[in-house]
């Protein structure tokens, strides 16, 4: 099953730095961020930011859309990203698989590639979920 967003990722943060969620599904969310000077740490490579921040992003997006019916909402919790080849150019792409589904907490794996299919990037994200602020739980 394929979900449509109830929001408009190019507002807020996500805006800033040009993420583009191009597929969401039950257990999938892709995205993708063209690569600016903006975005790059004084030596050329991609900040690290970028990568944990595209993470977190589509798992909280992901669990989120599936939550959100229950009147809950989802929050990161836990954003361990290992950097393993640098991009400077082209375009940053992101695959966020779900690991884990629990009643509090969700866990998902992202993995950030180039415009190659190279491996640059690995996450291991993990979302809290929460009662919404005001539902009749909270």
């Amino acid at each position: 099953m394929q979900f449509e967003l109830p929001f408009r990722p190019e507002h807020g943060f996500d805006g800033l730095y040009g993420l583009e969620i191009t597929h969401v599904s039950e257990y999938l969310v892709r995205g993708r961020v063209a690569v600016r000077d903006e975005l790059k740490q004084p030596d050329g490579l991609v900040h690290g930011g970028v990568y944990a921040t595209i993470a977190e992003s589509l798992a909280s997006v992901g669990t989120a859309l599936a939550v959100m019916a229950g009147g809950k909402t989802a929050m990161g919790l836990s954003n361990h990203t290992s950097f393993l080849r640098p991009i400077i150019q082209g375009t940053i792409y992101a695959q966020a698989t779900i690991k884990h589904r629990g009643r509090s907490t969700w866990v998902w794996e992202v993995e950030i590639t180039d415009d190659r299919e190279r491996l640059c990037a690995l996450t291991r994200m993990t979302v809290a979920v929460r009662e919404r602020p005001g539902s009749p739980a909270s």
